[in-house]
């Protein structure tokens, strides 16, 4: 019976060793009746911090949409963790098969998400880009109560009533030469915010003579994710950070330090969770 119980430790052991060493990436598919598909990705540290890591949502902008969620791995936090960033979340990333972002349809994955992972509440996070963008925005304000932080580049926002987006820590981001997605689709969201008031959690960048594809980089900085970490549904008055900086400048620079040579994250076929 010892002899038992001492070779399950050390298969509990190797079992967890294995966990520390391989991050893992889920297709999740046909598990939501009229959702969305979306890709999981669990990081290195999850059996171990369980509830206490947090999550963030990527939305893709226009090109990745369709039905082949091996699209939606081409740019974005998934790309960037294959490049070499660390990023210690459950990183969710729905597939849009077209048209505009559904704010309820984000919202079911993340329930999903809630339903069969460990993670901590009140800590996260949503940022897209371009369709991507609009679709940020429009789940923030649909539910702000959610959303612990969120980052939107290059979009804009499909409602009028954007009062929702002052209740949570926001950044927007665009460039000014953004040829796909004009700035002022973005400028019109701080306007309004600006107008009633609602703007004191609100950061914005407008980045000169940044082209449409150049804020993608974003995905691939450091300090993104620091920034997106700093915030919780927890914080007294919920305020911005303001500390944390990304500008132009920092673009060039979003590959420099990243660990090189990480293994890919091991994808897992398993449909016994869906």
């Amino acid at each position: 019976m010892k002899r038992h119980i001492i070779l399950l430790i050390f298969a509990l052991c190797a079992m967890h060793q294995t966990f520390a060493q391989y991050d893992f990436l889920r297709p999740v598919k046909d598990s939501i009746p009229g959702g969305y598909d979306f890709w999981i990705y669990t990081p290195q540290d999850y059996y171990y911090s369980y509830d206490s890591t947090p999550v963030i949502i990527f939305l893709h902008g226009r090109s990745l949409c369709g039905n082949n969620l091996n699209r939606v791995k081409r740019y974005g936090p998934l790309d960037a963790i294959v490049k070499g960033r660390q990023i210690e979340a459950l990183v969710i990333v729905p597939q849009n098969p077209g048209g505009a972002w559904n704010p309820k349809k984000i919202n079911d994955v993340l329930e999903w998400t809630k339903k069969h992972y460990a993670m901590d509440s009140t800590r996260v996070y949503v940022m897209g880009m371009s369709l991507g963008g609009y679709g940020t925005l429009d789940f923030a304000a649909t539910y702000p109560d959610k959303i612990a932080a969120a980052m939107a580049l290059c979009g804009g926002c499909s409602y009028n009533d954007v009062s929702g987006l002052g209740k949570l820590p926001l950044w927007i981001m665009h460039g000014t030469a953004d040829r796909a997605v004009p700035i002022k689709y973005s400028k019109v969201v701080v306007e309004s915010l600006q107008r009633d008031g609602n703007d004191k959690r609100l950061r914005f960048t407008w980045m000169k003579g940044a082209s449409h594809g150049a804020l993608a980089r974003i995905f691939y900085l450091k300090k993104t994710y620091e920034w997106l970490f700093s915030h919780s549904l927890l914080d007294k008055e919920r305020m911005v950070n303001t500390e944390i900086n990304i500008d132009k400048s920092d673009l060039s620079d979003a590959y420099d330090d990243m660990i090189t040579g990480a293994p890919d994250p091991e994808i897992i076929y398993d449909k016994t969770i869906y």
